[in-house]
């Protein structure tokens, strides 16, 4: 089926060339950026990269509004830390895009345009001080599962950033864990925020690796090419077993009276996100879709001087260098 996928996508293409590369991806091998590639291959690579460090810069905006609201210094701090850990990923994964042959310029205007998306889990707003704690537990804990197999992702730029990259996630994710315990802990009225964070953000979290197999549109093509190393369902199940126990542990309760262990298949049984709204929020109709677009776009024209003095001074220096020569 895989190498089936592989040739619809680029029938244009030299059968003898789509059959070298993918004899180089079945072995295992990373392909760099001045190395031939399919057309289809470099455009899945650019739309999930794009996506991925989109999603990286506008999760900064809801921690970003948390950081003057912080508890104590000590958590402002950590938070500080974080939100600037998400800027450099999305860099980092910019920097991988372009080795493409895309600008970043470009890929933030086809976010703007609403060509390219990023991850729906932050159309959602965080309320309350355990929201914090929810989107590291549970936001970066998904993230982390769809991104450490990222890590033998075949192409060499996309690996090699994202190791880095899962380094600090596991960061987030543990101080994400450590405002639930706390809160668990604390007040009653504490430990029911902390609930509450769990009950809005659970479902969420799941659709956050993509619809069901079966619905998929990319899943089986970017298996071949090994750009995707596990499907989405299995990642979500993986992800509802990781967590289910720590959630036990902090004494909160997963908000799906359906969830139960399966002997057989030796993990959890769970319901399904409702599907529908993963695609209203992806269609633009989430909670804060418009308000996260807002943000992007002001940046984007805020900055509009600085990107027009650079490449003003980047065409002085060529011309001085024309006139040297």
């Amino acid at each position: 089926m895989y190498a089936q996928m592989v040739k619809s996508e680029a029938t244009n293409e030299d059968p003898e060339k789509l059959a070298a590369f993918q004899a180089r991806i079945d072995a295992g091998e990373k392909i760099e950026p001045k190395e031939w590639m399919p057309e289809g291959y470099r455009k899945t690579l650019i739309r999930q990269i794009g996506q991925h460090a989109h999603s990286e810069i506008v999760g900064q905006l809801p921690e970003g509004n948390w950081i003057t609201r912080a508890p104590t210094l000590e958590r402002k701090a950590i938070l500080l830390a974080k939100v600037q850990d998400e800027a450099g990923h999305g860099l980092y994964l910019y920097c991988a895009a372009e080795t493409l042959g895309v600008s970043r310029d470009e890929l933030t205007e086809a976010l703007l345009s609403g060509k390219m998306k990023y991850s729906s889990i932050f159309n959602y707003p965080t309320l309350n001080w355990a929201d914090i704690g929810a989107v590291g537990w549970l936001v970066d804990g998904a993230a982390i599962m769809n991104q450490v197999p990222l890590q033998r992702t075949s192409f060499g730029p996309y690996s090699r950033a994202m190791i880095r990259i899962c380094k600090e996630e596991s960061f987030h994710q543990r101080q994400g864990y450590d405002i639930m315990m706390k809160m668990a802990q604390g007040t009653p009225e504490q430990k029911a925020m902390a609930q509450d964070a769990l009950n809005r953000f659970w479902y969420p979290s799941l659709m956050m690796f993509g619809p069901s197999d079966k619905d998929s549109v990319h899943s089986a093509q970017s298996m071949a090419w090994k750009i995707k190393i596990n499907t989405n369902d299995e990642l979500r199940q993986k992800f509802v077993d990781q967590t289910v126990p720590q959630a036990e542990y902090l004494g909160l309760t997963i908000p799906d009276p359906d969830l139960r262990w399966n002997e057989e298949k030796g993990g959890y049984d769970f319901s399904e996100p409702d599907w529908s709204e993963f695609f209203e929020v992806i269609k633009g109709n989430g909670p804060c879709n418009a308000e996260r677009m807002e943000a992007r776009q002001k940046a984007w024209d805020d900055g509009a001087w600085f990107r027009e003095g650079l490449m003003a001074h980047a065409a002085k220096r060529a011309a001085r260098k024309i006139a040297a020569e």
